[in-house]
């Protein structure tokens, strides 16, 4: 399997270079486009994936429904699409712009741009990446912050999300 490269871009975006993923990830100074998508159901819930515990950031820790990297020269919507059919097997909805923001750690810098969608269709997650999917309510995310259940990537997710949408609850036209 080659290596994935993705877009070093600066606070706007824009892009600076392309670099091999292993040389991104692990040196949080090269800032790198990813994707999320908040999926909720009908009932306002949240579709979180618990992340295998194979993977390099956050393993076996439950994450936000959809989140991947923007590959060099792909479009956003074109990374959208991909990371929902790779992901949980959803190929009918196309989600709604929220807002972007930056994700520091010690590992890693991602400029996010997050969208959202309601669906309750079928779900078939990928399975070498993710380990379980199940819908959250708001009251039961917010109950489980700081408890190490939770990555740390999500958690700044969804305080921007209740920020972004004070009344908390999840998206319902959408």
């Amino acid at each position: 399997m080659k290596e994935e490269f993705l877009e070093v871009v600066n606070e706007k975006g824009e892009t600076l270079t392309a670099l091999p993923r292993s040389e991104i990830h692990g040196n949080p100074s090269l800032m790198h486009r990813v994707v999320h998508v908040l999926v909720f159901n009908g009932r306002g819930e949240l579709l979180l994936q618990k992340r295998s515990m194979n993977k390099d950031v956050a393993p076996g820790k439950w994450d936000t429904s959809v989140g991947g990297h923007v590959n060099a020269g792909e479009s956003l919507d074109d990374a959208l699409k991909r990371e929902l059919k790779e992901e949980l097997g959803i190929a009918a909805s196309m989600p709604r712009f929220l807002y972007s923001y930056i994700h520091s750690n010690d590992y890693e810098t991602e400029l996010v741009y997050t969208y959202s969608c309601t669906y309750d269709g079928k779900i078939n997650f990928q399975a070498d990446e993710i380990d379980e999917v199940r819908p959250w309510s708001m009251d039961e995310i917010r109950q489980s912050m700081g408890k190490g259940i939770l990555s740390d990537n999500f958690e700044h997710e969804i305080r921007t999300y209740i920020n972004f949408n004070p009344g908390g609850a999840g998206e319902r036209n959408g």
